[in-house]
C-alpha cells in the first residue's frame, strides 16, 4: 500500500527533462570568440534586476501552462529553449499546426536542423521575416538569454496578449568585441518590453482590476450580467444558469449575439450541439469576430480561455454585449460604464 502510495506521489520526468544539464553562465573568454565577432554579456546586475526576473518568471508560467497537457515542464528559459523541443511544443499548441521534425532530436546536429526548421515557421507565422530580428538559429541554439526573451516576447504578444508582460523591461547589456588588440566592451541598455503609456492604460481591462481589487463585487457582475442574459435569451426558450461554464463550447454565445446585434447564423456556419474541443474553439472563435466585426471588443480575447471555462474571459466578452444593450427598463438599477 505504501508502495503504490509513494509512486503515485512521484511525477515521472520527461526525457527531455532527465536530458538536460546544467550550464554555467559567465564571461566569454578571448579565445572563444573569433577575431572580429561580437558576443552580448549580461553583467550579475541586469541579471538581478527584479522587472528581469519578473519577465522570466511570467514567460515561464505561460509556457508551462500551455504545455501541462504534454507534460513538459520549463525549469529555466536559458537552458530549455535552446534545441527546439519545446519551441516546437509551444508553436503546435499556439497555432494548431504541425510541424513535419522529428520528435526528440538528441544529437547536437540533429537538435540544430529541429531548431532552425521550427524557427522558421515561427517567423513565418510571426511575419517577421522581412525584418530585423532580434534573435536567430546562432542565439537561440548558444542559450542567449536575451535573444530567448526577445522571441518569447513576440510569441507572447502575437499569441496571448492579454499576457500581463511587465512592462518597460530593460537592461543594461555588455556587448564584448574582438580585435587584434584584445577584447574590446561597450555598454548599453536592451529593451525586452514596450513602455507603459496613456492609450495602453486607458485601454486596460477593467476586469483585471475588479478581480484584482474588490473580488468581493464579481459575484454581483455576474449576476447582474446573467440576469440581462437570460433576458434576451428567454424568446428562445434558452436561460443561464452557469456563467463560467454554459458558454464554454460558444453555443449560447452566438446565439445571444445573434438576437442583440440581428445576425442570422445559418446552422452551417457552426456547430449547434459541437461534440469536440475543436467544434467548439470553431464557435467561440466565429462569435468573437463577429463581436470585433461589430467594434465591441476593446480588450484582445483568446478563444481558447473560453473553452477552458476562464470566467475573467468570459465576463470581459458577454460585458462587452451588456455595455451596448443594458435594458432601458432596468436602467435604475443596472450598472452604468465600468462594473465597480
Amino acid at each position: 500500500m505504501a508502495a503504490r502510495a509513494g509512486k503515485a506521489e512521484m511525477e515521472p520526468e520527461s526525457l527531455y527533462n532527465l536530458l538536460q544539464l546544467p550550464k554555467a553562465v559567465g564571461r566569454p573568454a578571448e579565445e572563444e570568440l573569433p577575431q572580429g565577432e561580437k558576443k552580448k554579456y549580461l553583467p550579475p546586475t541586469s541579471r538581478g534586476d527584479p522587472k528581469f526576473g519578473e519577465l522570466q518568471k511570467v514567460l515561464m508560467e505561460w509556457i508551462n501552462a500551455k504545455l501541462l497537457p504534454e507534460h513538459i515542464v520549463v525549469r529555466s528559459l536559458e537552458e530549455d529553449i535552446f534545441d527546439g523541443l519545446i519551441l516546437h511544443h509551444l508553436f503546435q499548441m499556439l497555432t494548431g499546426l504541425r510541424l513535419d521534425v522529428e520528435e526528440m532530436a538528441l544529437t547536437v546536429p540533429n537538435q540544430r536542423r529541429k531548431l532552425e526548421a521550427v524557427l522558421e515557421a515561427v517567423n513565418r507565422s510571426l511575419q517577421a521575416e522581412d525584418e530585423p530580428l532580434k534573435w536567430s538559429v546562432d542565439a537561440i541554439f548558444n542559450k542567449d538569454l536575451l535573444a530567448t526573451l526577445h522571441l518569447l516576447v513576440a510569441l507572447a504578444k502575437r499569441f496571448q496578449p492579454d499576457l500581463p508582460l511587465p512592462t518597460n523591461v530593460q537592461v543594461e547589456v555588455i556587448t564584448m568585441e574582438s580585435t587584434k588588440s584584445g577584447l574590446k566592451s561597450e555598454k548599453s541598455m536592451e529593451q525586452l518590453t514596450e513602455c507603459s503609456t496613456d492609450k495602453d492604460s486607458a485601454t486596460k481591462d477593467v476586469f483585471d482590476e475588479l478581480f484584482k481589487l474588490a473580488p468581493e463585487k464579481v459575484n454581483a457582475v455576474k449576476e447582474a450580467i446573467v440576469n440581462f442574459v437570460n433576458q434576451k435569451l428567454d424568446r428562445l426558450g434558452l436561460s443561464v444558469q452557469n456563467l463560467d461554464t454554459q458558454f464554454a463550447d460558444g453555443v449560447l454565445l452566438l446565439l445571444l449575439i445573434g438576437q442583440l446585434e440581428g445576425f442570422f447564423l445559418h446552422l452551417k456556419e457552426f456547430y449547434l450541439t459541437p461534440t469536440s474541443p475543436a467544434e467548439m474553439l470553431h464557435n467561440v472563435t466565429l462569435a468573437l469576430e463577429l463581436l470585433k466585426d461589430e467594434g465591441l471588443l476593446s480588450y484582445p480575447i483568446n478563444p481558447e480561455d473560453i473553452v477552458n471555462k476562464d470566467t475573467k474571459s468570459t465576463l470581459r466578452v458577454l460585458y462587452s454585449l451588456f455595455r451596448k444593450h443594458k435594458l432601458k427598463e432596468n436602467a435604475d438599477s443596472t450598472p452604468r460604464g465600468s462594473p465597480n
